[in-house]
């Protein structure tokens, strides 16, 4: 009896063995990794799940960022990138050229809105396209903005304030809203003006909220913890919110716009200056990218047909096609 068993045991123990010898390994897929925009976070999800579904063999990596954030991941914390998307174009140029990168794409726009919270934010029942900027200014509203020196929506936020002031005839606005309320300065010559970002921006907690990416204030205004916040419109879209939909002289979506745009220039805490002009994203693939053809293959999927749709379907429209600068590989050539 004790012999059966052990050779009971012994059987099963070749027969567990062959069994490992023969059992598949699963392959270990390979990570894409990308930083981009935090307002392409819904956009990019989307685009990940379908592109991983043609790759199954890759792995898409994401970390959202002010654009400028995202950027010195590469070029200053030396991480390593596949992919970079920017809601700022102008910033792949200023930024990664020439050692980190030498071409990018234009590939899609947006608008800045006044988005809030229809049941939680003060006034939401009365706000409209021309009474906003009185609202924001009344003392019992709280409004809030991305940080200017990491962010294009900061920037840009501050930047319609000022062509809000101008666009409206009031000579207050942009002192009452931004002046009185953070750190930040501004000079004119010969109508042109020059906002200045600090590093400390030292805002008023009790009436501005300023945070690293646009996309962080979305949760407090969801739960009525801000009133009002400068945001892209897709975001907006893409989280039910309500918002006011701006005047396209001060929205910076219009390229018809553009020379009342550069009157507002803005200089960031690093010392470089931003002219406000209509908002184009830009991306491309890092001269040290781990993976430089699978980076490739993602920005042609997000310029492809079903990145478009993606965009579109975000509330964000393409530049179809899309726009090349630079080094342009020969595969992105359209």
């Amino acid at each position: 009896m004790k012999k059966s068993i052990k050779i009971i045991l012994l059987l099963a123990v070749m027969l567990t063995a062959a069994g490992c010898l023969h059992e598949p390994v699963e392959e270990r897929k390979t990570e894409l990794k990308i930083y981009h925009a935090g307002s392409l976070a819904v956009p990019f999800e989307e685009a990940e799940r379908q592109f991983e579904a043609l790759h199954p063999d890759v792995d898409v990596k994401r970390e959202a960022y002010g654009s400028v954030a995202a950027i010195r991941q590469v070029t200053d914390v030396g991480k390593p990138c596949d992919v970079v998307a920017s809601a700022d174009y102008t910033l792949i140029p200023d930024m990664m050229y020439p050692d980190y990168a030498d071409w990018y794409l234009r590939f899609a726009t947006n608008e800045i809105v006044l988005a809030y919270n229809k049941e939680k934010s003060k006034y939401a029942d009365e706000i409209t396209r021309e009474n906003w900027y009185e609202i924001l200014q009344r003392d019992d509203v709280t409004f809030g903005l991305s940080n200017p020196n990491l962010d294009p929506c900061g920037y840009r936020a501050v930047m319609v304030c000022k062509l809000a002031e101008l666009f409206y005839g009031e000579a207050n606005l942009f002192d009452n809203l931004i002046l009185k309320n953070t750190a930040i300065t501004i000079t004119e010559e010969n109508e042109t003006y020059l906002i200045k970002t600090p590093e400390n921006l030292a805002p008023n907690t009790d009436k501005i909220t300023i945070k690293p990416k646009e996309t962080d204030l979305t949760a407090l205004i969801e739960i009525g913890a801000l009133d009002y916040y400068f945001i892209y419109r897709s975001v907006a879209v893409q989280h039910n919110l309500n918002f006011v939909d701006l005047p396209e002289e001060i929205d910076l979506s219009s390229a018809k716009h553009a020379p009342l745009y550069k009157k507002i220039k803005l200089q960031t805490a690093d010392s470089k200056t931003k002219t406000a002009k209509p908002i184009i994203y830009g991306i491309t693939v890092p001269k040290n990218a781990p993976h430089p053809k699978l980076g490739l293959e993602f920005v042609k999927f997000v310029i492809s047909k079903n990145g478009q749709e993606i965009l579109e379907s975000t509330g964000q429209p393409p530049i179809a096609p899309a726009i090349g600068d630079g080094a342009l590989p020969d595969k992105l050539r359209l």
